[in-house]
């Protein structure tokens, strides 16, 4: 079908026509949504109590907190991902995500909320990011490289709309039985029959259909493997990422945008619990934060629509600079205005801009990348998200007030997002211009065909290939 005659609803059909992809999409569906109730289980807990102060310190050392232990064992759940195979870790993650939640649920009831519910949820958290990188690394196994960029529109961004979906469930419990820490422990044993369901789903694909092509007993004697060999892999991931260039840029570029985003997250938080909303009045808060949510889900599933006819047309790299520019400006105009109506606007263009990148990302290394390196690297990406969010934590900690509105911040983020888009985009074209000069006619009998993220297609020299998507 002609790009500019596809719709979102018309890449879901397409891909959901093949039955692997089908089943792998069921079960990230129910984990998420799962997440959305879990997370608002947590939020209720933490920040939006009255007994809680929220503040950009609080804020801050709760995102640093929950990503800290996936960083620290995130190259070895890469190296694992590559020798494990991938339908036994999402099965067993949300299994073992289920029995933690549940024990969540029910420390709040008994013991109360405390360091155990803390570092349990901590545990929660960090499992969670591995059983994404999980679901990144299986995509390419159950869709055909040329419907990679519909996938990724589709896949990750129904998986959102899941999460907002059981975000909704869970505030809507939080409405109906009244706000207290029963009713969190009510929502979070919900997100604990969900991770228990969707690790029941998994079980309907075939154990090997996941990949890695070739893979090693899910066992302790496995781990201590792989535990001994990890920095030799990782090394090897880290030369096949630099010999990808558009891979190491595309990872380059998201760590930036990401600083910009959890700088931003932080932000918005504060502004619905402080600025926008009585400090003592937290459901207040929790109305507001509700609403903002629901503009940013809406542009996540605008991305959803629009990402695919757009990359295909004007290649994926373009449109990763184009909305790191509508998103500098767009940060630009919180220096002269804080109304309401911009929070909801600005969160739109924040869910529309960042959801249309990462769609980009995912499938320039889903391309790229081979799929024995490609759970390392999806380990990677995940730290440079992980990195991303702790830098902008600590920088959010420096700069912003309780309240969380800072003219300079909202400028320095417009700054951030404008020299990544620029850099990003001139590097980009810049390696094009230089393959181009490679493959003309006179040096290269072979023709050069152009994928559909505006770059050549793998039917080139190994040294052409690091240039493609």
């Amino acid at each position: 079908m002609p790009a500019d005659r596809r719709s979102f609803l018309t890449d879901l059909m397409v891909v959901l026509r093949g039955a692997s992809f089908r089943k792998l999409f069921s079960v990230r569906l129910v984990s998420q949504a799962s997440d959305g109730a879990f997370q608002v289980g947590l939020a209720s807990l933490v920040f939006f109590s009255t007994d809680r102060a929220t503040t950009p310190t609080a804020v801050a050392l709760a995102a640093v907190v929950t990503v800290v232990p996936y960083t620290l064992i995130g190259p070895f759940a890469g190296v694992l991902l590559d020798v494990w195979q991938r339908r036994q870790i999402l099965l067993l993650a949300n299994a073992i995500r289920s029995v933690m939640v549940l024990g969540v649920a029910t420390m709040i009831f008994t013991i109360g909320v405390g360091p155990p519910v803390y570092l349990t949820a901590l545990a929660c958290l960090s499992m969670n990011r591995f059983f994404l990188a999980g679901l990144g690394a299986s995509l390419p196994q159950v869709v055909p490289r040329h419907e990679l960029v519909m996938a990724n529109a589709v896949s990750p961004t129904c998986g959102t709309v899941a999460t907002m979906l059981g975000g909704a469930v869970g505030f809507g419990l939080r409405t109906l039985l009244g706000a207290g820490d029963s009713t969190d422990a009510v929502v979070v044993g919900v997100a604990a029959v969900g991770y228990a369901t969707a690790s029941l789903l998994a079980l309907r694909m075939p154990r090997t259909l996941l990949g890695p092509e070739r893979s090693a007993p899910l066992n302790l004697r496995s781990l201590g493997s792989v535990a001994r060999d990890v920095l030799r892999d990782l090394r090897a991931g880290a030369e096949h990422v630099r010999s990808r260039r558009t891979v190491a840029n595309a990872l380059g570029v998201i760590g930036l945008h990401r600083i910009g985003y959890g700088i931003m997250t932080i932000t918005v938080m504060l502004l619905c619990r402080n600025y926008f909303s009585d400090p003592d009045n937290p459901d207040a808060g929790v109305a507001l934060l509700a609403r903002t949510v629901a503009a940013l889900g809406l542009g996540v599933a605008v991305a959803a629509f629009l990402t695919p006819i757009v990359a295909t047309r004007i290649g994926s790299w373009r449109w990763i600079g184009i909305c790191l520019g509508i998103a500098a400006v767009v940060q630009a105009g919180f220096v002269t205005d804080a109304g309401i109506w911009l929070l909801w606007f600005g969160s739109f263009v924040f869910g529309l801009t960042g959801q249309s990148i990462k769609i980009c990302v995912d499938s320039i290394l889903q391309g790229d990348v081979d799929d024995s390196f490609r759970g390392r690297v999806f380990g990677f990406y995940d730290m440079v998200f992980n990195v991303a969010l702790v830098s902008a934590a600590g920088l959010s900690v420096l700069l912003l007030p309780q309240d969380g509105y800072s003219p300079m911040v909202f400028m320095d983020v417009a700054l951030v997002f404008a020299v990544a888009g620029i850099g990003y985009t001139f590097r980009e074209h810049r390696q094009r211009q230089t393959l181009a000069e490679a493959s003309s006619p006179a040096e290269s009998p072979s023709p050069v065909g152009q994928n559909e993220n505006g770059g050549p297609e793998n039917r080139t020299p190994a040294a052409q290939r690091n240039l493609t998507d």
